[in-house]
């Protein structure tokens, strides 16, 4: 019997590898001779680094790069075990938690950082980049990391405006031509769930400024630098992107990629690919996944439903394991096979998430013996 497991992360508790290497302890111990493939799963947000490299083999690296409020910081991005990928996630060089609550303000926090670690990888003669762009402190634009990989934005006097929501007001020129030359054959991959474009009500500024620190006066002030700096960008480049369903992706970092002729995909799709999952799953008796909370909104892109939307295609169950089970979760019945939650108990949630790994292993112990029983009887 072969099992694939690709689980999210139980956030606050368990990391997705964390989830899928308990899970196949569980399953080991109770079904003699059975394979399990671990593939954690993630959606462009926190994890997705740490899934992809422990899919994959992969490496982190350390650098030294500019934070969110212009300050260095240590941090790292990974590469794939096929040496040939880089994985940024951008909250690890410029995202919310780095900036202190009192100093949470997007007029001044930058995506340059990002653009720092672009360039780290480049030098090593990286060419293909997957970027997760959850949790983000900025509503730059991707402003600060273009401006890092060599992008040149003027001010009236002629000089290098901030790279920072300030410095949008103030850009009066564009010029791309001296962006890194490797830039040209590189593919961008970039992981987000975000559908918004980069201005108006529904954009970045609008949805997301405020909860990184914007007053209401500095949301309209940051849209109106968006839309500045967008039209600038987009007559330069001879293209329109401001509308693309993703543009306004971590303060507008979404427009800044697609500048670079950058794809935004659903994020639980950019790790099934880098990780072959379809590959493995085509070839499973069964899926096992699983997430912190499953509820209705599970149904709405989240990386359990997804992962079962690839086992269904090639005819293979899947059964949902996740630390509790929220409003509407009986509409996953007609995607999942069943569905549990390992909570065996009444508990306080912060007795389950502190015993979330016993928890687990027991769940899935005894899905493991339903297995088997099953796979007897056949």
């Amino acid at each position: 019997m072969k099992i694939v497991v690709a689980p999210d992360s139980y956030k606050g508790s368990l990391t997705a590898a964390e989830v899928g290497l308990t899970i196949r302890e569980a399953l080991e111990m109770e079904i003699p001779g059975v394979r399990v493939e671990v593939i954690p799963m993630a959606d462009g947000g926190e994890g997705t680094l740490d899934a992809l490299l422990f899919a994959t083999s992969g490496e982190k690296l350390e650098a030294t790069a500019t934070g969110p409020l212009g300050e260095e910081v240590r941090t790292y991005y990974g590469v794939l075990g096929d040496g040939e990928t880089a994985v940024i996630e951008m909250a690890q060089v410029a995202g919310l938690p780095m900036v202190p609550e009192g100093k949470r303000n997007p007029m001044r926090t930058t995506t340059y950082g990002v653009g720092e670690l672009i360039a780290a990888a480049l030098e090593k003669g990286i060419r293909s980049f997957i970027v997760g762009l959850g949790g983000s402190a900025t509503n730059d634009g991707g402003l600060g990391m273009l401006q890092a990989l060599g992008a040149v934005f003027l001010d009236q006097e002629g000089n290098d405006v901030k790279p920072t929501g300030e410095g949008l007001q103030k850009i009066v020129k564009v010029d791309f031509r001296d962006l890194h030359p490797a830039l040209k054959s590189c593919r961008f991959r970039i992981a987000s769930d975000v559908e918004n474009p980069l201005c108006g009500t529904n954009g970045a500024s609008f949805v997301f400024g405020p909860q990184k620190g914007a007053t209401e006066a500095q949301v309209r002030q940051l849209d109106k630098g968006l839309q500045r700096y967008a039209s600038l960008v987009e007559a330069h480049l001879k293209v329109q992107l401001q509308d693309i369903p993703g543009a306004g992706a971590a303060g507008g970092l979404g427009f800044g990629f697609l500048a670079l002729g950058g794809e935004i995909i659903p994020g639980a799709q950019v790790v099934a690919e880098a990780t072959n999952l379809e590959d493995q799953i085509r070839t499973s008796d069964w899926v096992i996944t699983g997430e912190g909370q499953s509820d209705f909104q599970t149904l709405y892109g989240k990386a359990p439903f997804f992962v079962a939307g690839l086992a269904k295609k090639h005819g293979v169950g899947t059964i949902l394991i996740s630390g509790g089970l929220g409003k509407g979760h009986e509409q996953l019945l007609e995607h999942f096979v069943s569905c549990h939650s390992i909570a065996n108990a009444p508990m306080p949630l912060e007795q389950a998430i502190a015993n979330a790994q016993p928890l687990l292993f027991s769940c899935a112990r005894n899905i493991a013996r339903l297995l088997y029983k099953a796979s007897e009887s056949n």
